[in-house]
């Protein structure tokens, strides 16, 4: 780079692209052949029911048939009564003398 010098760079044919004004044309030219080779989506002017809301509508309902059914089947009602246990009577207990070393003498043999 450094043996070259600025008289050698020679320009394009189409003119020098230093000027903002050019660099403004291209822009407009390619914005308006966008602009002429664009086209508008088709859509419909009201959504079909079939292909939006019905889908929806048909799983809130099967999710509240659901929901309802577990609240059925959870209900405390609807399962069988628990049996109350009976709870003895406390009664005061009569060890004899002496059981506590005949018990240790037991369980060492």
């Amino acid at each position: 780079m450094r043996g070259m010098k600025r008289d050698g760079v020679t320009e394009s044919p189409a003119g020098r692209w230093t000027r903002s004004e050019d660099y403004l044309g291209a822009m407009a030219r390619k914005r308006t052949f966008r602009r002429s080779h664009h086209r508008d989506r088709t859509q419909p002017e009201v959504p079909q029911m079939l292909l939006s809301t019905l889908p929806f509508l048909a799983l809130l309902l099967l999710l509240g048939v659901l929901a309802i059914g577990i609240m059925v089947a959870a209900f405390p009602g609807s399962q069988p009564p628990d049996k109350t246990r009976q709870v003895a009577q406390k009664e005061q207990g009569f060890a004899p003398r002496g059981w506590l070393q005949e018990a240790q003498k037991e369980f060492h043999r």
